[in-house]
């Protein structure tokens, strides 16, 4: 109990008492605000903890709009042994950095996430098996050979078979697999021998990753999966690089890369359906069209002093010169019949780009005249919005609204049924 009859600090020593009745009067006022001040910053430290551990938690909605709305899809990566990837990846420093090289930046940025989250594979909605088939740069040509990929894919999945439960409990439906090849998990370039190959058996019931997509039905995407855009390094988007409506851009219309004058190769097929080799014979004097067949390193600058970059199918619809047109503030001329292009939600691909029939290509210059002389600049306005930029780009780590973000959150769409249906896992 306190003894309230015994005198006080002050009482006791006069002169401290003396003291405080002289302080000047601004000495209180800065105690005062030095403790209003402290209690302030406690405050504020306290909701800095508290967000940083809570808001990971909360579902997107209730996330404020500068916060990162991370995908609630959680995806657990296999650790395979390195014969399945990492030693693929050391091997060469391409596996990382070619137009193939989703495989590598999907399962690296997921790794990473996991990582961070303590993820274990009980708490996991979906899982990776990270097999780099697109690195064995083994061919005279020094292009990916394929002949190894259904093989090592088969051994992955023996692997993952015997050694966890979680395929077994799905047969592989909640199993997802990056193809970023040209045809996908069909694994050929010519589309007639990938149709016939068609996707290896004990794919089917899983979840693809592939940059190859077309519309309507095809034996090469006759499965679950996502369109992924090709890979192309992030660096390729110079921060420097003006907007470009208000860039200088004396190219009118540009391509440099395979055209055949001869589009029969010895295989006895007609390289890009013969579009390329159109392109070059219509427009390979005309002035106003910038067509270069040799390779160059320094092509992504011609693409940018450009303000069309023709995107002709090659044995595939798609390539990188897609991704590379968007980047550098090029309009892509998309001349590939019934391609079906990734992230259509948030990319709206038609306020960007142009697509061109491969029937029509004799009226190729006509549309891009007609486009020069009336909606140019807002397609390129369209072309420049940040967050269709980024879309494109796999960065490691990933980043909000990145194309691995972009993928989780399509992954995440694709469970929205089974969950509302109570159930945490895919069952075909």
């Amino acid at each position: 109990m306190l003894d309230r009859t015994k005198p006080s600090l002050a009482m006791r020593d006069p002169k401290l008492k003396t003291a405080r009745a002289h302080k000047p009067r601004h000495c209180h006022l800065l105690d005062r605000l030095r403790k209003r001040h402290f209690y302030r910053w406690r405050w504020l430290l306290w909701l800095a903890v508290s967000a940083y551990l809570l808001l990971p938690a909360l579902p997107p909605s209730l996330r404020g709009p500068g916060s990162e709305p991370l995908p609630g899809v959680r995806i657990y990566a296999y650790d395979l042994p390195p014969r399945f990837n990492r030693g693929w990846a050391a091997a060469d420093a391409r596996c990382a950095r070619h137009l193939f090289a989703a495989e590598v930046a999907v399962h690296e940025a997921l790794l990473l996430r996991q990582r961070r989250a303590g993820l274990r594979p009980e708490e996991a909605d979906l899982f990776l098996v990270p097999v780099y088939v697109c690195c064995n740069f083994s061919t005279p040509t020094g292009l990916p050979s394929l002949a190894h990929a259904r093989g090592l894919l088969a051994d992955a999945v023996g692997l993952v078979r015997a050694q966890m439960p979680f395929w077994n409990r799905s047969a592989g439906a909640d199993h997802v697999f990056v193809a970023a090849h040209d045809f996908g998990a069909c694994f050929h370039p010519m589309e007639d021998v990938a149709m016939a190959a068609g996707i290896p058996e004990f794919l089917k019931r899983s979840i693809l990753l592939q940059t190859f997509g077309v519309q309507g039905r095809h034996p090469c995407q006759d499965v679950e999966h996502v369109v992924l855009p090709p890979y192309v390094p992030p660096e390729v988007a110079p921060r420097e690089l003006p907007e470009p409506e208000k860039a200088r851009r004396d190219i009118f219309a540009f391509f440099r890369g395979k055209m055949e004058v001869h589009p029969k190769n010895i295989s006895g097929h007609f390289y890009s359906r013969k579009v390329r080799t159109e392109l070059l014979r219509l427009y390979g004097r005309n002035g106003k069209f910038h067509l270069k067949r040799k390779r160059y390193d320094g092509y992504r600058a011609e693409m940018a002093r450009s303000m069309f970059c023709l995107c002709p199918l090659g044995w595939a619809p798609w390539s990188p010169r897609l991704v590379e047109s968007v980047l550098l503030g090029c309009i892509p001329v998309i001349i590939a019949d019934n391609i079906r292009l990734p992230f259509p939600g948030v990319l709206r691909w038609p306020d960007i780009s142009l697509q061109v029939a491969e029937r029509d290509v004799a009226g190729l210059e006509a549309v891009l005249d007609h486009v020069a002389a009336t909606n140019l600049t807002t397609i390129q306005r369209n072309l420049w919005d940040p967050v269709k930029r980024k879309a494109l780009v796999f960065n490691r780590p990933m980043e909000e609204g990145d194309a691995t973000w972009q993928v989780l959150k399509e992954l995440e769409a694709k469970l929205e049924p089974l969950r509302r249906q109570g159930r945490r896992r895919i069952h075909i």
